[in-house]
């Protein structure tokens, strides 16, 4: 293989790691999420944008609350697992570009257009979301993603603010007993790739 990254540290974070569907009752902390975060901010996105915010729902009545947001499905996991993060883009991170590039002042001003700010968004935060599972992940904890939800539901109910779109609702802890659903298929590379 061509690869630098230590073959325990790719299990870790590709090819043993899975989405838990079952935590113990083991706590995620504050420091651990600290961790993740200044771990995986460093994640590129177009021109530093870094539009992914994060709820950390921790109390029984916000939990009850976001609970009544989700498909059947993933209500119970959700429920009991120890931890859950709800991803979403902030329609105008552009009012932090200024700060976030200050050798390019005039950026803010590409992102006028709010369907030009909405698209960038989305796409920029749904990358940062993939950083933020491999970041649970290198902490050693599992990660149960989920888009299985209402999202103007929880858009009015965690943000309320008409600014923010939910991307994902992401159950952490440490995986429980018969947490994996059997590995499903991955695509091979000659059914991905192509070269021109």
């Amino acid at each position: 293989m061509s690869l630098i990254l230590d073959p325990a540290a790719q299990d870790l974070l590709f090819r043993e790691a899975r989405t838990a569907n079952t935590f113990t009752d083991e706590p995620v902390t504050d420091d651990q999420m600290e961790a993740i975060y200044d771990l995986v901010k460093y994640g590129p996105t177009s021109m530093n944008q870094q539009p992914l915010r994060i709820v950390l729902v921790r109390s029984a009545e916000a939990r009850e609350r976001l609970v009544g947001h989700l498909a059947e499905g993933n209500r119970k996991k959700t429920a009991q697992a120890p931890l859950v993060a709800i991803l979403a883009a902030d329609n105008e991170f552009h009012e932090e570009l200024p700060s976030q590039f200050p050798h390019f002042p005039q950026a803010k001003d590409l992102f006028a257009e709010r369907a030009v700010r909405e698209r960038s968004a989305r796409l920029n935060a749904l990358i940062q979301v993939g950083y933020f599972i491999i970041g649970v992940r290198a902490a050693g904890l599992a990660a149960g993603p989920m888009t299985g939800f209402d999202a103007d539901g929880i858009d009015k109910d965690f943000f309320g603010d008409g600014e923010h779109s939910v991307l994902a609702v992401i159950n952490i802890g440490r995986p429980g007993e018969n947490a994996w659903f059997p590995r499903s298929p991955r695509l091979t590379y000659e059914q991905v790739v192509r070269t021109v």
